[in-house]
């Protein structure tokens, strides 16, 4: 079983339903049942509960790890199409963004670093490696 409280998190606010109908429950067999079937009965729910969050968890981690995935190649592929129309504009407190019709890249001239978007949509920081090293060398140059 996974305990990482912010995927627990997110299935309590995506599941509240089910969790309030769970401990409602669990509250009505407490007071009607008087027998040893009440604690049979609770752990059954709670075991519930917990095995249906663990199976939603693990796959809300793993549909967000394609997702990113994704969009990484989506943004790779837009750098590798639009380098040519990319424009590259050195800023005031001496960093640098290129913006393309879907991508903009920001980032420090020598910091090894970039922060990417594609549409709008931050995709976080990224090295500059590869495709990304190429597309702002090509980007830098055709502003030249």
């Amino acid at each position: 079983m996974n305990l990482d409280i912010d995927t627990w998190l997110t299935f309590a606010q995506d599941n509240w339903i089910v969790i309030v109908v769970a401990i409602a429950a669990i509250l009505i067999v407490m007071k009607v049942v008087k027998t040893v079937l009440k604690w049979v009965l609770v752990a059954a729910i709670v075991i519930g509960i917990v095995t249906y969050g663990g199976l939603t968890i693990d796959d809300i981690k793993e549909v967000g790890t394609k997702v990113s995935e994704e969009a990484k190649d989506q943004a790779i592929k837009a750098m590798a199409g639009e380098a040519s129309d990319a424009t590259y504009t050195m800023n005031a407190d001496g960093s640098y963004t290129i913006t393309t019709k879907n991508l903009e890249l920001n980032g420090v001239p020598n910091s090894g670093e970039v922060s990417v978007k594609l549409k709008g949509i931050s995709l976080g920081t990224w090295k500059m490696e590869g495709e990304v090293r190429d597309f702002v060398s090509k980007a830098r140059a055709a502003a030249k």
